[in-house]
């Protein structure tokens, strides 16, 4: 599913919620800014705008005139009588009403006061002094316009840290749109303090714009070599999947400033991808899906593979591997000596394709013949849908020196059908460290494979099936440690994820073939799978984990051989972390996302006995919305389900009254792996309910979620939806006895998995708790989603044929037990198939279901965004639910006249 994460708008999330290497792509070009900034600004929070339009709205003063009635002598102002009795009567009246209003705003003033002042004190120890939210209550209310146009996206930069050629450390590439300053170069970390300093630099790009033959041309994304010497450009970039992108490619020499085709015989050949050798003398890209090699020392370019076509991807992924495996636009990587270029092959002929049909625009950009232009541009996918057949990938190897393309085959493995390859990682000398899961991901395979003699060996198995019947994760995290006998490594390794105890953490295996890791972390905690960066001068391996709170996330240092485990940050305080090192690990650009207004700084690592510190983002704009805006008080907790302990987030309205009923809304994603409630600063769709519309908003991370060890994330496999809608009713039911909530106003809403568990719980719950639900984009039957995701968590439907009949939506009688739902999709969604949604309808058809709801978005994707529909999104979800909570559904039934 669409990847979206809390920093880019929380409604929605990826089924497949992780973090993936950084890769060239479209959307974030060099992960520079162009403001000047050597750091790139973070696409954030950058949603169309919207605004809402209400007539009932909750009141949101929990005090009225009305509350209080005055006496106002209304006998005597009806009783006839002389002007001057009456005179003194009204004056008397007047007197006396006046003394008592006085009398009743002064006891109001000081009882509203003193309220005030009570509730803001319970507040604050409850949310704490780390919360940036709930911090002001006299403020005006949240306008949703506001939230979705990006106003209260917090400015995150990101650094392109670069390795020097002589192994300089500290080295960022800086892009520049200023014309008074070089486009794009290269400078030391300390340049930003001292403007004089001659440490290394390199100009790379003098202007933003390059000619080639008198044509101009902007770059899309740019690549300098490993040696500064050329800059890979890219240009007139158009995007195809999430993450992959074609576009024009050029070699740009720095010394004379001028390009030249990285194809000089096609020029405008749109390539899918492009990327160094470590040594920077040849470039290796893919085009029509065939793998290409230009050396730079000729002009020519040699064609790799010759199979590659409709079916056949050389080097770059397919539809499925791009979306759940890897993440990114690339298969195809490098030694380290340049020596070998290793790449997937995938075949996915004997996939079915999905047809996605667009009704009101055409992103083939085919002009349909004459007379045809009244039927549909159609867009067919090669989707493997769970239990159909999967893409057969190989992993192939190119010798540059030989010219040949060939395999190595470890016996063993995995049949064709049966074989997930998830990860590819150089070692020194030639070998390369192999990933294999079987298909449905409970089996992993790791091979290390000797390319230079074309043989291999299995020196790894984990067996999650037989070990506690869970799954394994697919993350790119594995990071290779090479051999320093004088340093104290005298072998190769590598450091990679492992189970210890029931939790996810960091392993050294020593040497490579070593399958008994040195444990680095253990504990009733887990790591962030994201790659540790390393420092080998020191050998100390730097990491991010939730060893404080499943809620929070730190930046902790531990040496290889598992000893001297340090926080690099404060962890005495609630924090939620992250952090980017510099090549050599010297130096971080150091992120705190929250609970407090975010910040960014460079800082020095401990190893580096030279201090720096430059802050780089302090988000200025962010603290002064947040004393003009009323934002809604968080208030974080624990609520313990079946002896399984899971953290709930309270959103309560600004001016929040505990004599006062309110209605609750219930926001949840719920995905394997994912987390909703966490302590980083976010102004979203659910602080906009309960800044604005006045309703409290809860979130609970039921089980299958991240960070909660493995037992109660794996508990849900093979029936999806049933433990995570248990615990949604049953913290539903907890709040429902809290004297402050109204219990007969309860809904639930989610994106994609989250529309999912929206349907599974109100269908699980059969109206006994929620009375309303919103899905949007949801799976309705997991036999209609993707193969590599699906089989991982509910095995294959051949394997597991009850477990896809129970997860399905299927209940339509317990449905009918609800008020009213809402469901809302795209007809054009790639990921969560429209299909979902027609299958549901056609079911509450049959069994003749009349609550419900539903809003299509012709041509919108799965993030749900052509022709204004995002905004329509929102609008709808905000004017539906007020009128749930004013019982605006109840009232408009429907009566029969009487004949």
């Amino acid at each position: 599913m669409a990847r979206k994460d809390k920093d880019n708008g929380p409604e929605f999330v990826p089924l497949t919620n992780r973090s993936h290497r950084s890769s060239a792509s479209f959307s974030s070009t060099d992960s520079l800014s162009s403001d000047g900034s050597l750091f790139g600004d973070d696409d954030v929070n950058a949603l169309h705008s919207q605004k809402i339009t209400r007539t009932q709205l909750p009141e949101e003063n929990p005090y009225r005139d009305d509350d209080v009635e005055l006496e106002r002598g209304d006998n005597i102002f009806s009783r006839p009588t002389e002007n001057s009795k009456r005179n003194r009567g009204s004056r008397l009246i007047w007197v006396v009403g006046l003394l008592c209003l006085g009398g009743w705003i002064l006891a109001f003033v000081l009882f509203w006061g003193r309220r005030n002042s009570e509730l803001s004190s319970s507040i604050a120890a409850v949310h704490g002094a780390d919360s940036a939210t709930g911090s002001t209550s006299y403020g005006k209310p949240l306008t949703l316009d506001g939230v979705l146009n990006g106003s209260w996206g917090r400015r995150r930069h990101s650094i392109s840290w670069v390795a020097g050629p002589n192994g300089q450390d500290g080295l960022l590439l800086e892009r520049d749109e200023d014309e008074k300053k070089a486009y794009l170069r290269v400078e030391s970390i300390h340049s930003r303090q001292n403007q004089t300093d001659a440490r290394e630099g390199w100009v790379l790009m003098e202007s933003g714009a390059f000619a080639v033959n008198g044509k101009s041309l902007q770059p899309s994304a740019t690549w300098p070599s490993p040696d500064f010497k050329s800059v890979l450009v890219a240009a007139n970039a158009v995007s195809n999947w999430r993450h992959s992108f074609t576009a024009t490619y050029w070699l740009f020499d720095v010394d004379t400033q001028t390009a030249q085709p990285l194809d000089p015989d096609e020029p405008k050949g749109r390539i899918q991808l492009a990327s160094w050798s470590p040594q920077s003398d040849a470039v290796v890209f893919t085009r029509d899906n065939n793998l290409y090699l230009r050396k730079l020392d000729s002009d020519k370019v040699s064609q790799l593979t010759k199979d590659g076509g409709k079916d056949v991807f050389n080097g770059v992924p397919d539809w499925v591997y791009e979306e759940e495996v890897f993440g990114t636009d690339s298969t195809t990587w490098w030694s380290k000596d340049g020596k070998y270029v290793a790449f997937l092959r995938t075949n996915e002929s004997m996939v079915p394709e999905f047809p996605i049909e667009y009704y009101m625009s055409r992103p083939s950009g085919k002009k349909p013949p004459a007379g045809l232009d009244k039927y549909p541009d159609v867009r067919k996918i090669k989707y493997p849908k769970a239990g159909s057949p999967n893409p057969v990938v190989t992993l192939q190897f190119y010798d540059i020196e030989n010219a040949e393309v060939f395999s190595v085959n470890v016996s063993g493995g995995f049949a064709d059908d049966d074989r997930l390859i998830t990860e590819v990682v150089w070692a020194s000398s030639g070998k390369v460290l192999v990933k294999e899961f079987n298909r449905e991901s409970d089996v992993i395979r790791t091979v290390l494979i000797d390319v230079p003699s074309r043989t291999g060996e299995l020196v790894r198995v984990d067996n999650f099936a037989q070990d506690d019947g869970g799954w394994a994760e697919v993350t790119q995290s594995t990071t290779f440690i090479p051999a320093d006998p004088a340093n104290g490594r005298p072998d190769d390794g590598y450091i990679d994820i492992i189970v210890h105890d029931g939790y996810d953490h960091w392993g050294y295996f020593t040497p490579v073939n070593n399958s008994v890791p040195v444990l680095l972390t253990s504990g009733p905690w887990e790591v962030v799978d994201t790659e540790p960066a390393v420092d080998l001068a020191n050998n100390i391996v730097y990491f991010v984990a939730s060893k404080e709170s499943p809620t929070q996330r730190h930046v902790y240092s531990v040496k290889l051989d598992g000893s001297d485990l340090q926080p690099l940050t404060d962890v005495t305080k609630a924090g939620y972390y992250d952090a980017s090192f510099s090549i050599g690990g010297g130096y971080v650009l150091l992120s705190y996302d929250g609970p407090r207004v975010p910040w960014q700084k460079v800082i020095n690592t401990p190893s580096n006995q030279n201090p720096f510190e430059e802050i780089i983002e302090q988000n200025e704009q962010l603290s002064k919305m947040i004393e003009k805006y009323a934002l809604p008080a968080e208030i974080y907790q624990n609520i313990t389900i079946d002896n399984v302990t899971l953290q709930v987030v309270e959103r309560r309205p600004p001016h929040f009254n505990p004599v006062k009923k309110y209605p609750v809304l219930f926001w949840l994603y719920g995905g394997p792996g994912s987390q909703s409630v966490d302590r980083r600063f976010s102004v979203d769709f659910q602080s906009y309910v309960a800044s604005t519309l006045g309703y409290i908003v809860v979130t609970v991370d039921g089980r299958g979620t991240g960070h909660i060890g493995r037992a109660a994330r794996t508990i849900v496999r093979g029936n999806l939806g049933y433990w995570e809608a248990r615990d949604q009713i049953e913290t539903a039911k907890a709040w429902a006895k809290k004297p402050y909530v109204d219990k007969d106003h309860i809904a639930i809403w989610g994106w994609s998995y989250g529309g999912f568990m929206t349907l599974k719980t109100l269908e699980q719950d059969a109206g006994q708790t929620f009375q309303y639900g919103m899905a949007v984009s949801p799976v309705t039957d997991w036999r209609f989603y993707d193969s590599i995701y699906t089989e991982r968590y509910m095995h294959t439907p051949e394997h597991n044929p009850t477990g896809y009949e129970h997860s399905a939506i299927s209940n339509m009688t317990a449905l009918q037990q609800n008020v009213r739902f809402l469901v809302m999709h795209g007809t054009a969604d790639d990921n969560v198939h429209f299909q979902n949604t027609l299958s549901l309808i056609d079911k509450l058809d049959m069994a003749g279901v009349e609550n419900y709801d539903v809003h299509v978005y012709p041509d919108s994707d799965h993030s749900i965004y052509f022709h204004n529909a995002h905004k329509m999104v929102y609008d709808r979800l905000s004017s539906w639910l007020v009128t749930a909570f004013t019982d605006g559904w109840q009232q408009g039934n429907s009566v029969l006249p009487v004949t």
